[in-house]
């Protein structure tokens, strides 16, 4: 009981000096391969977004590939330096924060978090190629004034093998980027990262099990986020940070709290409902939080009219009843 009582001091002293007025209401913005224009964007103020995520992406031939390839003109242009900052401007243009957050796609798909290298002279070369990575969208993050600068994305094994060299990174981005920064850890990664007092937030990719139901009801969900929420705000507390989740979202199928980080092409039933019912219960359960400073759906794709629909089973929540979920709540915070 002791213990228990220090806990809920701590997370009473950190509310009173660290309360967060304005929630992060954010959407993850996909690179396309064409430019944005204002009907790109008007989709996300109609959802009362009040920021975006900018994915600019590296690529890497497999998991113990050193060599982070990136801003080439084979990539989509969203993808891109040039394509990044045109988002960005755009969406500035209409009052729109942002997250600027590169990303590994390893080929095949396989997972980031597995990533591991062969000897000490890959682990020298992932380590520059890396580093030549963030710091390229760290610059475009201080030159558009961004708000948010995530320095990586689900690299766990990256980050347990080479601490010392994470510890010199982020002083690295902070010599050339003034605003603030997360990490985006893995649902089952971020209680064993090693390096959040560096950082302003806790950032997490919640994509954390709650059910194993068909289609559960919402206090059923509720119910399975107790345990992890315990933990975020016990985190939050010792570490005097507060937690953003750096994504959130549930597949629009059946099973969607199951394993709510699936990303296969399976043909599981579409469930509208299920999705918009674990969408609101993360609304519920979090954004009322002192300790919790807002989140970013995974996923939203430009073009809107053409997103999403009441046959699609993936994440995004567009013209489903999940974007009308979304509507609401980011507009009450």
């Amino acid at each position: 009981m002791k213990r228990l009582g220090l806990l809920f001091l701590c997370l009473f002293q950190f509310s009173c000096k660290s309360q967060i007025e304005d929630k992060i209401n954010g959407v993850s913005f996909v690179g396309s391969p064409n430019k944005i224009t204002q009907s790109n964007v008007d989709p996300v103020l109609k959802v009362n977004a009040n920021y975006t995520a900018i994915m600019p992406f590296g690529f890497i031939r497999s998991l113990n590939s050193p060599k982070v390839v990136f801003n080439t003109e084979r990539q989509w242009f969203g993808e891109t330096r040039a394509g990044a900052k045109q988002y960005i401007q755009l969406l500035q243009k209409n009052g729109v924060k942002i997250m600027i957050k590169p990303q590994i796609w390893v080929w095949h798909g396989e997972f980031t978090g597995d990533m591991v290298m062969q000897s000490e002279k890959d682990w020298g070369i992932l380590e520059k190629s890396y580093l030549d990575f963030i710091l390229t969208y760290a610059e475009l993050a201080q030159e558009t004034n961004a708000e948010i600068y995530c320095i990586g994305t689900e690299l766990e094994e990256f980050v347990k093998n080479r601490p010392e060299y994470w510890q010199e990174l982020i002083l690295k981005v902070k010599n050339v980027y003034s605003g603030k920064l997360t990490y985006a850890a893995n649902w089952d990664e971020y209680t064993r990262t090693p390096f959040w007092e560096k950082l302003d937030f806790i950032g997490v990719d919640a994509y954390f099990p709650l059910n194993e139901k068909r289609t559960p009801t919402q206090k059923e969900m509720q119910a399975g986020w107790q345990r992890w929420k315990t933990k975020l705000a016990t985190l939050s507390a010792q570490k005097r940070t507060p937690v953003l989740f750096t994504e959130f979202g549930y597949r629009s199928m059946d099973y969607t709290a199951k394993k709510p980080w699936l990303v296969d092409r399976n043909e599981m039933t579409v469930n509208l409902n299920a999705q918009a019912d674990a969408t609101k219960v993360v609304f519920e359960e979090f954004w009322k939080e002192d300790w919790f400073a807002g989140g970013f759906i995974w996923k939203w794709f430009i073009n809107h009219e053409k997103s999403g629909g009441i046959e699609d089973n993936r994440f995004t929540p567009q013209n489903k009843p999940a974007e009308n979920v979304i509507r609401r709540y980011y507009g009450d915070y």
